[in-house]
């Protein structure tokens, strides 16, 4: 008998990937260069050229079975000490290897993370709005996601209903800095207050609450942005990690979770991480990506491009009349919509062939997201689909 909660998720496939395969059909029709796909976040700069020599390197003078045998259940020791050393390096924080889980990108991480501190029926709180995976990656666990609404002023934390929420069988509290959808960069006013409150719901509840900051945009900042490592603030944090973003690498899978050394139960979670892999197969990431990046730990793909989209698309935006917080980093932007249904504003778009995503499952109904890691001559292309449509479906807007 076939299993009926996957059999009922069927019926609730990703909106994101929906209008990705929709732009692909759309492109077969009239050239992908004419459709504006602003649906899925794949990062679009090239990986570093140091990372393709270092993999080079490798295969031209290393062993295959030490390539591509398996690793230590763990993560490869020399790649996890390089990471400890990394983090140690550019934070202050005194990660050693023990610290450190090496897992199949962010969502290995998290399916780790998660499971290392929640038993069935308790309760994880993210913010809104949120990376609609959360919702599959949590409650198949046993646990159960509830969701703060937003602050949709600043897309910083609503911290009243935030308190309102933080009850006795929270033991987890997710968050996304810099996030997808709004690309806002979590402030450290608003890390600080957050670990303030966990610091004092602890205390009054008499259990630990982890702080499980999922980081794959981590590199992703602007030009002046207050962006602060996470784990700075508060020693119960797991911190999620995934290099597809800042190398370019996310068909590699490739990720750690990283134990803040002061967290409680420090000591035992990676060696549990290997348990917990032996129940959901995360385990094992491949040895030869390990290799690789554990020497470039100091690079990034050239990110800069991201920022030149954000600036061309916030500025034209906010001349069409639309409201929306300027992102802080990450190649997400997450405008309110010129109706109320967002859904049929999107819809809409898609005659001008701009694919843009509705806010509805990001829980922010209302708003869209705008995935802006395409080529910036396409940007600018998009610009004027964008003008023409706004100016024909919604001419009593306050926009120029």
């Amino acid at each position: 008998m076939l299993v009926q909660k996957y059999k009922d998720m069927l019926s609730g496939k990703s909106v994101i990937r929906q209008l990705s395969e929709f732009a692909t059909a759309r492109g077969q029709e009239i050239g992908y260069e004419n459709v504006f796909d602003y649906s899925l976040g794949n990062p679009s700069v090239p990986v570093p050229r140091e990372f393709t020599d270092k993999m080079i390197h490798l295969l031209a003078t290393k062993e295959t079975n030490y390539l591509h045998g398996y690793s230590p259940s763990p993560g490869i020791t020399s790649v996890r000490e390089a990471v400890a050393a990394s983090l140690e390096q550019r934070f202050g924080i005194p990660y050693k290897k023990e610290h450190i889980f090496m897992a199949s990108g962010a969502a290995g991480a998290l399916a780790h993370a998660f499971r290392l501190v929640t038993e069935p029926k308790d309760v994880i709180l993210t913010f809104a709005p949120f990376f609609p995976e959360y919702n599959p990656y949590v409650n198949l666990t046993g646990a159960t996601l509830k969701v703060v609404p937003p602050d949709t002023d600043t897309f910083q934390i609503n911290f009243e209903k935030f308190e309102k929420m933080l009850t006795k069988k929270v033991m987890a509290v997710l968050i996304n800095t810099p996030n997808n959808p709004s690309g806002v960069v979590y402030s450290t006013e608003t890390l600080q207050k957050l670990a303030d409150i966990l610091k004092k719901k602890q205390e009054e509840y008499g259990h630990d609450i982890y702080l499980i900051s999922d980081e794959p945009y981590r590199e992703i900042v602007f030009e002046g942005v207050d962006a602060p490592c996470v784990s700075k603030f508060y020693d119960n944090t797991i911190s999620c990690y995934s290099f597809s973003k800042s190398l370019s690498l996310p068909g590699e899978r490739i990720g750690y979770v990283a134990i803040h050394p002061n967290c409680s139960g420090a000591e035992y979670m990676v060696n549990m991480c290997v348990q917990i892999s032996r129940g959901i197969g995360h385990n094992c990431p491949p040895s030869i990506i390990q290799l690789a990046v554990a020497q470039v730990l100091d690079k990034t793909a050239d990110l800069r491009v991201y920022e030149t989209n954000m600036n061309l698309i916030y500025n034209e935006l906010i001349d069409l009349g639309f409201t929306c917080v300027k992102p802080g980093g990450t190649f997400y932007i997450f405008p309110k919509a010129l109706e109320e249904d967002a859904k049929v504003f999107c819809e809409k778009a898609l005659k001008y062939d701009l694919v843009l995503v509705p806010g509805d499952s990001f829980q922010a109904p209302g708003y869209f997201r705008m995935a802006y890691c395409i080529d910036t001559e396409k940007v600018k292309r998009s610009l004027v689909a964008l003008r023409k449509f706004v100016e024909t479906e919604y001419p009593d807007r306050n926009g120029k």
